[in-house]
């Protein structure tokens, strides 16, 4: 991946006089304010500094493929999912004449697509998805497997990126126009799209601060950074857009971001929230999404919060499954009653026997979030305390929860700056006081939280709006 100034203080926020928070969000000033252009065009060809160095980039990926075979073929060890589909890693493939092509690296990609490629469906458009990891091939066989069944979707592995792989997968596909979710820029890809007259959009795009300094090296290596080469690029915000602008980007707008477009499941919210009715008065605290390195930080807080009069009902929901067994075990070690969501949740999410008599709902099952979430009272999310970064606060947001992470924010620059200036964000800077920050938070109500998800509702819309000319365009 390449990566992305400095972040700087947002101008999206003023203060009103009655002191609640308005959001000025740039796709919002004016009605139709947003500035399409009915065409998209492939970018020239690169200059002669660039062309050198992607010969030079080319060849070492030629010396490195055995390499590469190799890691796929040891990580089929652990998960034979690596192990299926090589040869869409060479961009063969049954031919499938696509409109849209969407590449989503991975599970949060994918999750983050899934609205955007929703629409393209419904207008009728047949979409290829291509994915780097078995995670996200998973989530897009799920998410539209009646769109397969039908044959208007199609799922392949992400070729390696080297040019006649990529002149391979165009040549098979032939779509229109390319969406790239988030920060895939990939050298090969870029200029192969190109040679086949594919107009390449970044969609959901970012550039995170403490990658900034790096892609400007790269780009004054390059003489130009890959993300310049695509026809357009569609930041998450106007402060990544300006990142974007000063790598090179000539076609830049800021539109938002497509997480905020995923509802949550009903079902699931429905159980979370009957859970909640079902605890009672006790206060319920959700740890979603934790990694390792960071659970003494919780155990800390935790066992401080013990200590209140009515301390609260913890759900701990670990980032991996790898992480179940051992995190109910460390737990437990650590003197704590622990219940595993798998023993005293049925499948149809309804108590077994008395959970409540523990003091920590371990949740070792993947794909219910939602119902985690929908019974809480204040959400602490993963990620924060250790260098990786916090991961998604968007979630909670969208059930109203009042959310905490650590002080490493910068994996969610946006929303999270936004969110903290709104007030439904908070950032603990130091682990030793998170136990009195989820006591101020845990109360919190949720409005707020509500009315800044719901700002920032649209961004798949306003996507669509920029590929949909393209696309009728060709049907002319």
């Amino acid at each position: 991946k390449w990566g992305a100034s400095p972040p700087h203080p947002p101008e999206y926020f003023r203060k009103e006089e009655d002191t609640r928070t308005s959001l000025v969000l740039p796709w919002a000033r004016e009605p139709g304010s947003v500035r399409l252009m009915s065409r998209l065009s492939p970018p020239n060809p690169p200059g002669l500094r660039y062309r050198a160095c992607l010969a030079g980039y080319a060849g070492l990926m030629r010396l490195a493929l055995p390499l590469v075979w190799r890691y796929f073929r040891r990580r089929a060890d652990g998960d034979p999912r690596y192990g299926l589909h090589l040869e869409e890693r060479r961009g063969e493939g049954a031919p499938f004449r696509a409109d849209v092509w969407v590449h989503a690296v991975s599970l949060g990609e994918m999750t983050s697509a899934e609205p955007l490629v929703r629409l393209l469906l419904d207008a009728g458009q047949r979409v290829v998805t291509t994915h780097a990891t078995p995670a996200g091939r998973v989530r897009a066989e799920t998410a539209f497997a009646g769109d397969i069944a039908d044959g208007r979707l199609v799922v392949r592995n992400m070729p390696v990126d080297l040019p006649a792989f990529w002149d391979r997968f165009f040549t098979v596909t032939c779509p229109k126009v390319g969406l790239i979710m988030e920060m895939e820029f990939w050298p090969a890809m870029m200029e192969a799209a190109r040679r086949a007259g594919v107009p390449l959009v970044l969609a959901n795009s970012q550039v995170p601060g403490k990658s900034f300094p790096r892609a400007r090296r790269i780009a004054a290596l390059l003489g130009g950074h890959p993300a310049a080469r695509a026809a357009r690029v569609l930041a998450k915000s106007e402060r990544m857009a300006d990142r974007f602008r000063a790598l090179g980007a000539a076609d830049v707008q800021s539109v938002g971001e497509t997480r905020f477009d995923i509802p949550p499941p009903s079902g699931q919210v429905a159980k979370g929230t009957a859970l909640k009715d079902w605890l009672g008065d006790r206060p319920v605290l959700a740890l979603a999404s934790v990694v390792a390195g960071e659970e003494e930080t919780y155990i800390e807080a935790l066992r401080a919060l013990q200590t209140d009069a009515v301390p609260p009902f913890v759900i701990w929901v670990p980032r991996a499954p790898e992480l179940f067994g051992t995190t109910a075990d460390r737990l437990a070690e650590a003197g704590f009653r622990v219940a595993r969501r798998s023993e005293a949740i049925s499948d149809d999410l309804e108590p077994v026997g008395n959970p409540a008599e523990a003091d920590i709902l371990v949740g070792d099952t993947m794909g219910e979030m939602f119902f985690y979430l929908a019974a809480a009272d204040a959400v602490v999310v993963g990620g924060g305390f250790v260098e990786k970064g916090a991961h998604n606060i968007i979630e909670p947001l969208a059930l109203g929860k009042p959310v905490v992470t650590g002080p490493h924010v910068w994996t969610i620059e946006f929303p999270g700056v936004e969110a903290r200036e709104a007030g439904v964000l908070t950032v603990c800077d130091d682990p030793a006081a998170l136990a009195d920050v989820i006591r101020e938070v845990i109360g919190a109500g949720g409005a707020v939280a509500r009315a800044f998800h719901a700002s920032h509702v649209g961004a798949s819309a306003r996507i669509m709006d920029h590929v949909r000319p393209v696309l009728e365009e060709e049907k002319e």
